[in-house]
């Protein structure tokens, strides 16, 4: 087995902090010889750690496919150092074949003791809201401009390793490593894709929040709230998107949210409404404590469909109930609304919640 080390230059430009102490962390990836831990060699494990604040790539290779059980214990021993793992997409392949490794050769795994961060779980939700069209670990590097010095993929330096094994020289040594090095640097620069993930995950402010009236390009006047939001953690490169007519984009540590509001009369229903006799002459629901005084040619049992009460107010629609009461165009309609009361206005919290109820919308509705 060679184990090559290499102290790196990159600075983290997120705040790895918010992960944990940076002593505790360990990035990890495997290279294999195929899918299956039962017929596929496990040949090389990259590592990054940190010493002193600086990341160090330490690899383990297998210079023949006897020397992997040497691999596994020398990488199982350097987690024993380390509290949290770091991988991509190592929950559905690098765990479970370091894990059938160990099994095969009655070793035991750190992994239980450990907490794991798989970025591509972190980022794959987030693929849509980021016009990703898949979230391989190099369409991801791509989406950020992220350059690499390989140009091959782990399934075509399978028969470079087998190769090498036959006849070890130092031109397709080096391609291995490479690749390796490479996905280990990407992944270490991959960081700042958490911030988009953490949009909905850690607090943000609300810093301004206004109205604006304009008309839509039919000439109708149309209004719409305006929200200002601060981030923790500037975004790595600017985003925008839009979704039943909220529109949200962001660059550098602010973002942006528009969201229509709408000023006209719509319903509150009554659940209730076995209680309630419906008006027609008025349009309106009435308890029948008090409907019982009404003519009964002016009234009628309501039904679910009628039994409301109308108000002419400032209304912001919400796809989950967020705030109550709610409000609604029609019985059947799906998206409801709250009103936009001079309470709320006072009330940045209230603001937060609501700019992350779209955020959430936007990102994750088809």
């Amino acid at each position: 087995m060679k184990t090559f080390t290499d102290n790196l230059s990159y600075e983290c430009t997120y705040p790895l902090s918010q992960i944990g102490d940076l002593d505790r962390i360990l990035f990890v990836d495997i290279e294999t010889t195929g899918f299956s831990a039962k017929t596929a060699s496990l040949y090389l494990i990259g590592c990054i750690r940190f010493e002193q604040g600086t990341p160090k790539l330490i690899q383990y290779f297998a210079e023949k496919p006897e020397e992997e059980k040497e691999v596994l214990t020398a990488f199982f021993d350097l987690c024993k150092d380390h509290q949290i793992l770091i991988h991509y997409n190592g929950n559905t392949f690098d765990l479970p074949f370091l894990k059938a490794k160990a099994a095969a050769y009655g070793l035991e795994h750190p992994f239980d003791a450990m907490d794991g961060i798989d970025l591509f779980g972190r980022i794959s939700p987030y693929k849509r809201f980021l016009g990703l069209e898949n979230c391989k670990q190099k369409t991801v590097e791509a989406f950020l401009g992220i350059d690499r010095e390989d140009l091959y993929d782990g399934g075509a330096l399978i028969k470079v390793y087998e190769d090498y094994c036959k006849e070890p020289d130092r031109e397709k040594e080096h391609l291995l490593i490479l690749h390796n090095a490479d996905d280990m640097k990407g992944m270490l620069k991959l960081l700042p894709m958490l911030t988009y993930a953490d949009i909905f995950f850690r607090p943000f402010r609300v810093v301004k929040v206004g109205a604006n009236h304009y008309e839509d390009e039919q000439g109708k006047p149309k209004d719409e709230v305006l929200m200002k939001l601060r981030f923790d953690t500037p975004f790595p490169k600017p985003i925008a998107m839009h979704k039943a007519q909220c529109r949200f984009s962001a660059e550098g540590d602010e973002g942006f949210l528009k969201v229509p509001l709408y000023q006209e009369e719509m319903k509150f229903f009554y659940a209730d409404y076995k209680n309630y006799y419906y008006l027609p002459m008025e349009d309106i629901a009435i308890h029948k404590s008090v409907g019982a005084f009404v003519d009964k040619q002016y009234r009628k049992q309501a039904k679910a469909s009628n039994c409301y009460t109308r108000k002419e107010s400032s209304y912001l629609p919400q796809w989950d109930i967020i705030f109550t009461p709610i409000f609604k165009r029609e019985y059947q309609d799906h998206t409801c609304f709250f009103e936009l009361t001079d309470e709320m206005k006072k009330q940045p919290e209230s603001f937060r919640l609501y700019a992350l109820h779209i955020l959430d919308m936007v990102a994750h509705s088809k």
